[in-house]
């Protein structure tokens, strides 16, 4: 059975960094755990933003700069870093990757799961985006290793992922 994980935005700016938080920092342990005793491919996402992220129309909107390229926050949290360094990584400039899609729907797996943050942003996006490139792969997020702004916008999340067939651990 060929499975995929990924691993979304595990960056410090999401964790530790100007935008992380409490519930970010909490699912580490268990991640890393997870990560590390995953049978298959693995793959990271990073968010990937430019010096003139805050003329982007996101910018506008969250005027936060964050990860930006080359920058602390912007690498992976050191915890999963050695791991990232040996996977495939797609960077991306927004919400969700149309290539990480793409690549998934010429992959082919059995099934896909996916942990990391922001649930209701960038897990959400990709989740979806990978089950339109890829109806028939069974998607699966865990519940327990994402996390979002806060735990009522993490389940409803979920609840949207559960009506868009994406199966909740």
């Amino acid at each position: 059975m060929k499975k995929t994980l990924i691993v979304v935005d595990m960056q410090k700016d999401f964790v530790t960094g100007c935008l992380g938080s409490k519930e970010a920092q909490a699912i580490v342990p268990e991640m890393v755990k997870f990560v590390k005793s995953f049978d298959g491919e693995i793959i990271f996402t990073k968010d990937t933003h430019e010096e003139n992220y805050m003329e982007t129309q996101e910018g506008k909107k969250l005027p936060v700069p964050h990860c930006i390229r080359g920058t602390d926050g912007w690498e992976i949290i050191s915890e999963l870093a050695e791991i990232a360094k040996k996977s495939k990584v797609f960077e991306k400039p927004t919400f969700g990757s149309k290539e990480l899609a793409a690549y998934i729907a010429g992959e082919a797996p059995d099934e896909v799961t996916l942990i990391g943050v922001c649930t209701g942003i960038c897990v959400l996006n990709n989740a979806t985006l990978i089950k339109a490139f890829a109806p028939e792969i069974p998607v699966k997020v865990i519940a327990d290793l994402c996390a979002c702004v806060t735990p009522v916008t993490h389940q409803t999340a979920l609840e949207a992922m559960k009506t868009c067939q994406i199966d909740i651990a």
